[in-house]
């Protein structure tokens, strides 16, 4: 813990932001960390609070009181060992994660949680200007030989991991650089993907082999000409071909398929699932040049769908310099204050307001999208309706109709499953979501009904966050390590 009485004396600090004119102008991450007083600060408030729920409250089990102590004793580096024994990149989740340890905070039962987010984030960055992250390179070889399909973090991780433990590992992705949604998805403004680069750097040099622009399945089709997902491949490997070359194959390619709105006008030109837009934006930041991006200039644009994707997509919206940008949520708006004692230590429901609706952005929650109206074959506007819960079921709010002009839509609903191509290319089996089927029992986990062939990640789970991804992508690799060598010493 930190001071005996620390939570009593300090407050919570926020992580600030430069000012909204100035971060407008660029792509680049505008978050001002902590500072080392700060910091000591937030350390101090980590309670003793007998059975810490942070640490459940983390998908990763970080040792979250230990580098609280840490930090406010000001001995960085020995907090870096200890966040760095459970998560492989801190920098991800530092920057990305909705920090459900701070939900799980006991100080949050009556009182603002302790900062355990922003506290991670100034270790990790500490840790990397100091030159503690250095390559872990394995003593000995096990011969063995693994396939990672997909570069997220699930996969990152578990490359990692198998690496370490002596393992010869190729990491497979089926885009031009490695990151999976980290790379092409989470826009650069939130996390600037150097710091992917250096990962891929550190784990090059623990062995790890990074194939890009490789897609594995079928080889005809590929995802199927209708496909919207990204998929930027020159060479295709089949599975018939892995499971030759490798002792291991660990598939860890996400959850990309994006929910769609089947309404008509669904086909008219502007209306654009999110992860059509977002990845092109990347990629132009990454230097490359990009013929027909789509574009949100001088547009009335209408994001549907409330989560982060769809604040996402509003944050770049605004960087183009959108007309107007309007955000719709299906559900009602919910309270700006949750009921602790009802939803604590568990993640509650509540009016989040993220750093891109706070740059411009109008919200309406309870609505529902009846049709896309266009002329001349191009979205310009929305028929839409409020809806309500009666009886347990959400009907529309009579009279309630109106039409709202638009320009540009983008489609943030979520993800419904794993690209199905990919999994019926390896022949495994599905749970009724669409997802790999494969347990995280400790006996037999991750691995698929195809012999040798494991799953983890959102292909595994469904959409998620990344620190789940890193999470199965450890406990995974701790499962491909036993069953090659029969035992393993890599943590679950």
């Amino acid at each position: 813990m930190g001071k005996t009485t620390g939570f009593m004396e300090y407050e919570r600090i926020e992580e600030g932001y430069k000012p909204v004119p100035e971060r407008l102008k660029h792509y680049k991450e505008f978050v001002i960390g902590l500072d080392d007083a700060q910091a000591k600060v937030q350390g101090a408030r980590c309670m003793d609070c007998g059975t810490p729920f942070c640490n459940s409250g983390c998908p990763v089990n970080n040792i979250i009181p230990d580098f609280n102590d840490l930090v406010f004793q000001q001995d960085w580096k020995s907090a870096w060992a200890v966040l760095d024994s459970t998560n492989n990149f801190p920098e991800f989740t530092g920057r990305i994660c909705p920090a459900p340890c701070e939900a799980a905070c006991v100080l949050n039962v009556n009182d603002d949680p302790v900062g355990i987010k922003s506290i991670e984030h100034a270790i990790i960055d500490r840790a990397w200007a100091e030159g503690w992250v250095q390559p872990r390179v394995p003593k000995h070889k096990t011969g063995k030989k693994v396939a990672v399909v997909g570069s997220g973090p699930a996969g990152m991780a578990a490359a990692q991991q198998l690496a370490r433990a002596g393992h010869a590992v190729t990491l497979f992705e089926k885009n031009d650089r490695v990151g999976g949604l980290l790379r092409y998805g989470i826009p650069d403004f939130k996390m600037e993907k150097t710091h992917i680069d250096r990962r891929v750097k550190q784990m090059e040099a623990e062995g790890v082999t990074f194939r890009t622009g490789v897609f594995v399945g079928a080889a005809k089709d590929g995802l199927g000409k209708e496909s919207k997902v990204t998929n930027w491949a020159k060479e295709t490997v089949t599975p018939e071909q892995l499971n030759k070359e490798f002792d291991a194959v660990l598939l860890t390619g996400g959850a990309e398929q994006s929910r769609d709105l089947p309404v008509p006008g669904r086909d008219l030109d502007g209306v654009h699932f999110a992860m059509e837009f977002l990845p092109q934006q990347n990629k132009v930041n990454a230097g490359d040049k990009l013929k027909g991006q789509l574009r949100a200039d001088g547009k009335h644009v209408i994001v549907i769908g409330g989560g982060d994707t769809g604040s996402d997509c509003v944050g770049t919206s605004n960087r183009h310099g959108a007309a107007s940008v309007t955000q719709f949520e299906l559900m009602p708006q919910p309270p700006e204050e949750e009921n602790r004692p009802l939803t604590w230590p568990y993640w509650p429901i509540k009016l989040r307001t993220s750093s891109s609706h706070e740059e411009g952005c109008e919200r309406e929650f309870a609505i529902s999208t009846k049709e896309f109206l266009g002329e001349k074959g191009k979205v310009t506007g929305l028929k839409t309706v409020r809806v309500e819960f009666k009886d347990g079921k959400m009907v529309e709010v009579a009279g309630s109709e109106q039409v709202l002009k638009a320009d540009l839509v983008l489609l943030a609903m979520g993800f419904v499953s794993p690209v199905a191509p990919v999994l019926d290319a390896f022949g495994v089996d599905k749970d009724a979501r669409g997802n790999a089927r494969a347990t995280t029992d400790f006996d037999g986990g991750y691995a698929t009904n195809v012999p040798k062939v494991f799953a983890a990640g959102d292909i595994r789970r469904g959409q998620s966050l990344v620190v789940w991804a890193i999470r199965e992508g450890r406990q995974a690799a701790r499962a491909v390590d036993e069953f090659l060598m029969g035992y393993s010493d890599l943590p679950r």
